[in-house]
């Protein structure tokens, strides 16, 4: 047997509303981070975008920052 549409709107509604919380709550925690955190976070995405799509011409600049 199904549950009622209210409930499942209920449910849905209250899902929702938890991820958004979760969301909001981690843009805020890495809002705080140290510029040298998002920094170091940015090349590692760098890096992964690489091994995503690799550089294959001469046209495609992307590449990943060096840093010490």
């Amino acid at each position: 047997m199904q549950d009622p549409p209210c409930k499942i709107f209920k449910y849905n509604e209250d899902l929702t509303k938890k991820i958004y919380s979760a969301k909001e709550s981690r843009h805020r925690e890495m809002a705080i981070l140290p510029i040298e955190e998002k920094i170091r976070i940015l090349v590692e995405l760098q890096k992964i975008a690489l091994t995503i799509r690799p550089v294959k011409d001469t046209e495609d600049h992307r590449m990943v920052w060096e840093i010490d």
